[in-house]
């Protein structure tokens, strides 16, 4: 997308929100950042400051031993915490480089940061159980960074994971048989920003080989050949540009798909089933893995983005989300291109604001989201993982598609944070940054 579009988004924006709701959170933007000082004792470390030759560890096994106690995590490897203030500030934004919203006139984007709060209880398990829960991805980004995570309950131990070619990690917790009602809170600071894709700007970083090779394989769920291809094939016609083949898809997914807000969950993320039935419904998880097959099928690595609602939107209500968020998941997109390195998309999201707000395909607000929703993620939303065909480390069942929702398993039965009868799960975003 060129600067003028941008600048004619942003201008339209007004169409989008009411001019009291801009207005208050230009005054939001302008306030200092520097997050608040932790409160003395607690136990918030910083993440991702870790050795690269060393592997997943857990807490030192005496600490985790003790029930209800508190624990901290440092990532890879077990060395003195970063003192919580240090931890709890990203870098100043004037390290930042410009996008293509903030012109040299206008401030520079302002970092948020929040404290994601996790409570489990489960009720009516036998037998050993253990939990896992997906945590913020721990590479830091231009637009997301993990600052670190603390937990406590009733658990024998606890700790966290990382899986290096996945890139991403997981917090697991085990009781023993005979645990009553095993319960568990994890905290997890994140500092966010929005992000943009600027066409004007070449020269990103090149990504290693390695990765955008797995970006362009198939998995379980997402062929990249038969009729995914021919389908991305018809959607792009004879577009050549890699940018401008990711923009004619991301236009066919959005004119061809139907957000279908009654379906649980995130959805399946099944392609083949939905291009064979010719039903193109689906909840984000659908239409965004729906995007990336058909990338992949012509050869432009893409990647789904799984993650957790943790604010309101500045664009339309249904985009954001506050108070208990444990059905807050969505999944978002981007894809590589040579010289712009990795570009978002959320198409879900566009399709989602269509149902929601009834919008035409002439109506001028749903034209400014199509074109911002092609390279812009709101930061009202943290970003977990995006690892296809899960196995979950100790886990006794097989793989899963994604790994977005808590999941746990009970005597080798597994269930995830959707079956109220076994699992109550709560899940809040709280600003610590002023």
């Amino acid at each position: 997308m060129k600067r003028r579009d941008f600048l004619a988004a942003s201008a339209l924006l007004s169409l989008l929100v009411p001019s009291s709701a801009l207005a208050a959170n230009k005054k939001k933007a302008a306030a200092p950042t520097a997050a608040k000082p932790v409160a003395k004792g607690a136990s918030k470390v910083a993440a991702g400051k870790a050795s690269p030759k060393a592997t997943a560890t857990k807490s030192s096994g005496r600490a985790s031993a003790r029930r209800g106690g508190r624990h901290t995590y440092r990532p890879v490897v077990e060395t003195p915490a970063t003192p919580p203030a240090a931890a709890a500030s990203p870098p100043p934004a004037a390290l930042e480089p410009r996008n293509a919203i903030s012109l040299p006139d206008e401030p520079l984007p302002q970092w948020r940061t929040y404290d994601i709060t996790s409570t489990i209880t489960l009720n009516h398990v036998k037998g050993k159980v253990r939990i896992w829960l997906p945590l913020a991805q721990y590479k830091d980004t231009l637009w997301q960074r993990s600052l670190g995570h603390s937990w406590r309950g009733n658990f024998d131990s606890a700790g966290i994971y990382r899986d290096p070619v996945a890139e991403m990690e997981v917090f697991y917790a085990d009781w023993k048989d005979g645990a009553a009602t095993p319960q568990l809170q994890l905290v997890s600071q994140v500092a966010k920003q929005d992000r943009h894709f600027d066409i004007t700007r070449r020269g990103s970083i090149a990504e290693r080989g390695e990765v955008l090779r797995r970006c362009l394989q198939s998995t379980n769920l997402v062929p990249t050949d038969g009729l995914v291809r021919r389908t991305a094939e018809r959607a792009i016609g004879r577009i050549k540009d890699p940018v401008a083949q990711g923009k004619a898809i991301y236009d066919w997914v959005v004119e061809n798909t139907v957000f279908e807000s009654s379906q649980s969950g995130i959805g399946r993320g099944d392609v083949e089933a939905m291009l064979d039935s010719g039903q193109l419904s689906g909840k984000s998880a659908d239409i965004a893995l729906l995007f990336v097959g058909l990338c992949r099928s012509i050869g432009i690595p893409a990647r789904p983005v799984f993650g957790l609602r943790v604010d309101s939107s500045r664009l339309f209500s249904g985009l954001g989300a506050t108070g208990n968020l444990r059905v807050q998941q969505h999944c978002r997109a981007e894809f590589y291109t040579p010289g712009y390195g990795w570009i978002p998309v959320d198409p879900a999201d566009v399709r989602k604001a269509i149902q929601d707000e009834r919008l035409s395909s002439g109506d001028a607000k749903l034209v400014v989201l199509r074109k911002l929703l092609f390279g812009f993620w709101e930061m009202n939303w943290i970003a977990y993982n995006a690892a296809q065909d899960v196995k979950l480390h100790g886990a006794s069942g097989g793989p899963l598609p994604f790994l977005v929702l808590p999941q746990a398993e009970a005597a080798g039965a597994r269930f995830d944070s959707t079956d109220t009868h076994r699992c109550s799960y709560l899940v809040n975003a709280s600003r610590v940054d002023g």
